[in-house]
Formats: structure tokens, sequence, C-alpha cells
């Protein structure tokens, strides 16, 4: 089974550049305290580490 982590966001994208917000929505984040379930990989990671002061991770599985 494949690790995946849950991604809560916790920061708007109001007046944040054009980036910031369309890495939120390439995670599948797009309004305040949505979370979701994405697989653990590197590309991942990244896009949260990009923009980690508008995300937090909840929990990790697997």
């Amino acid at each position: 089974m494949a690790k995946t982590i849950v991604v809560k966001q916790i920061g708007s994208p109001i007046r944040r550049p054009e980036v910031q917000r369309k890495t939120l929505i390439g995670l599948g984040l797009n309004k305040m305290h949505k979370t979701r379930e994405l697989e653990d990989t590197p590309s991942v990671r990244g896009m949260i580490n990009k923009i980690s002061h508008l995300v937090e991770i909840v929990e990790e599985r697997g």
C-alpha cells in the first residue's frame, strides 16, 4: 500500500502570487479548511514545501 498524507489548507490565497494559487489548485485545495489525502511522493512534498505557510500536514498514513 502506498504512503499517503492528509493535507489541510489553513491560509487564504487572497493577495498571494499566482504561482502559489496554482500550486494550491494543483494539490486539490481551493477553500479554507479543506483537506485532501494525497500520495506521498517527492513532487507532492515539493509543492507542499513551496506553500508551507498556506497548508499543514494533518496526518501521515501507511
